[in-house]
């Protein structure tokens, strides 16, 4: 799995990771929002750098203009809810593509550890498709994997792009090793090192879901 850190060279993107993360800015949550939409049209312009073009004939007014256009509009895929944000950021630039919507969530144990499971999913057929997955956060890549194997009941793809803001680095080594497809790129805005037992990312952002829509019971 090739891995590309977005977040290495000092851009705008910075900006918007640093109030992603500041505890007093992030509690505003239209703007927690945007910054994640925001992330995600970044991360969507540098994907799409890597994406097949072909040769197009343009009138305009005055003549023709021969313009490169994506030749195949990618699947835009997302975990939910933590995910629509940064999903919306994506369908703001890839706006003609379809759409897959999975819904995974903790089982928690009374001795503190948890499975996560996957409960539903709405997709398109993906056979031979260009799919774009994100999310938010990637701790400890148990739900990533379980989300790439959902999407694989919907046909074989082209190539998968795994697009998150903030990974632990224990996140990506899992994902890396238990990939259930082979022909992925990772996409990462921020790498953490630290992990805490219950797996949130540190320092991280906290709770993605609960910051943008409010706190669960």
């Amino acid at each position: 799995m090739e891995v590309y850190n977005i977040g290495e060279q000092n851009t705008l993107l910075s900006n918007f990771i640093s109030e992603i993360r500041e505890i007093n800015i992030q509690q505003d949550s239209l703007r927690f929002r945007r910054n994640l939409e925001r992330v995600g049209e970044i991360l969507a312009y540098e994907i799409s750098k890597t994406l097949q073009y072909t040769s197009k004939n343009i009138k305009t007014p005055l003549g023709i203009s021969k313009e490169n256009v994506i030749f195949n509009t990618p699947v835009l895929a997302t975990i939910l809810r933590a995910g629509l944000p940064l999903h919306q950021g994506f369908l703001n630039y890839f706006d003609k593509g379809e759409n897959t919507f999975i819904s995974a969530y903790r089982d928690e144990k009374e001795n503190g550890t948890f499975d996560v499971k996957v409960e539903y999913m709405s997709s398109p057929s993906l056979e031979s498709k260009t799919i774009i997955l994100c999310d938010p956060m990637l701790a400890s890549g148990s739900s990533m994997v379980l989300a790439l194997e959902a999407l694989l009941t919907k046909g074989t793809p082209a190539h998968i792009h795994i697009a998150v803001v903030i990974a632990s680095n224990q996140g990506i080594e899992y994902l890396s090793k238990n990939l259930p497809f082979k022909n992925c790129t990772f996409w990462v805005a921020a790498i953490d090192n630290e992990m805490t037992p219950n797996s949130y990312i540190v320092p991280g952002l906290g709770d993605a879901g609960d910051l943008a829509f409010g706190k669960k019971i």
